[in-house]
């Protein structure tokens, strides 16, 4: 192990990256300018997302098509909650509860299948939920769809709208993320693995694939409605659109491309998620969709474990051309 390893690896360094962390999200949205803080703010929107379904497949294996359904019924209950005069806090918590009932409800009819059949009810879900979002009018605004101004930044903050808004996301994406990786670290994390691994030898310690399975999906589908949510705060308006099929494969391609299995992939992923079309509309908007289906090709190639992975590969590159032996090996 390196030095800088053992370094980094000391408890008061850890903690202090935290408070220098936590001093940076305080401090950010203070001095950055508007379109800063709402693209930071769009990054935090998606990369709870990709979180969600990173959790699913990245985690446990299991194929999900359908995350950005999840994500536009958090945002749709949302602007429906807020129309309504409801209490902001009972609107965040049906943002989470109904989608992650639905994702319950999903995951305990499809959980036992596998494959492509649970890809196939995956990618249902978007594709029934337009035409419903457009049926449902009374509720979704139909076509139309739904605006919801509910974040403009009380008087007594003296900040921008950009700056309350970005820390609301910064809060709840962080609590988010936080619980998350506690999750994915602990017991259920370790048992998310082996069923992931295999699942046969899961069952074999004890271990049920299907109740594992359908806690993934149905925490995946909360954290969809959690995005959901954060995306009115930032957006402040939803339509059919936004449960478009296209924005949930973009969703997964951005999971691989930050790194499945990972935590700070999802964040990542969500950056790209965000800044990626802006990248490829400056070089040719007629080829945005070809431009990105070349970068996730180009990552699938290089970096099968997405971006997160590129320190450690620079660093096993770096210590194997330091090692003689490596380098004696390498030779014969």
């Amino acid at each position: 192990m390196s030095a800088a390893s053992i370094f980094f690896r000391k408890p008061w360094v850890r903690r202090a990256g935290i408070v220098l962390l936590i001093v940076a999200m305080i401090v950010l949205p203070l001095v950055l300018p508007d379109f800063a803080n709402t693209t930071i703010a769009r990054i935090g929107v998606f990369a709870v997302a990709v979180l969600g379904l990173n959790l699913v497949m990245g985690y446990t294996g299991t194929v999900s098509l359908g995350q950005i359904f999840f994500l536009g019924l958090g945002a749709y209950v949302t602007a429906y909650g807020v129309s309504q005069g409801w209490n902001i806090v009972v609107v965040f918590a049906l943002a989470c509860v109904i989608p992650a009932a639905v994702g319950l409800l999903v995951a305990l009819a499809a959980a036992r299948l596998g494959g492509l059949a649970i890809a196939m009810v995956t990618i249902a879900l978007p594709i029934v939920g337009v035409p419903l979002a457009k049926r449902l009018s009374e509720f979704t605004g139909g076509s139309q769809g739904m605006s919801a101004r509910f974040t403009s930044a009380p008087e007594w903050t003296g900040l921008y709208d950009d700056q309350w808004q970005l820390y609301i996301v910064l809060l709840i994406a962080g609590i988010a993320f936080l619980l998350t990786r506690n999750l994915v670290h602990g017991k259920y994390g370790r048992a998310f693995a082996i069923v992931k691994g295999n699942e046969s030898v899961a069952a074999s310690m004890g271990i049920s694939p299907y109740r594992y399975k359908v806690l993934a999906f149905t925490l995946a589908s909360l954290l969809g409605g959690v995005s959901g949510f954060l995306y009115m705060v930032v957006v402040q308006y939803t339509s059919p659109e936004t449960l478009s099929f296209g924005h949930s494969i973009t969703l997964v391609a951005s999971m691989v491309i930050g790194g499945a299995g990972s935590i700070i992939g999802s964040l990542i992923g969500g950056a790209y998620y965000v800044l990626a079309p802006q990248l490829t509309n400056v070089i040719d908007p007629s080829l945005t969709a070809a431009l990105q289906g070349a970068i996730l090709l180009l990552v699938l190639f290089v970096l099968p474990g997405g971006l997160v992975s590129l320190p450690r590969i620079w660093r096993r590159r770096r210590s194997s051309s330091t090692n003689p032996r490596s380098r004696e090996r390498q030779g014969t």
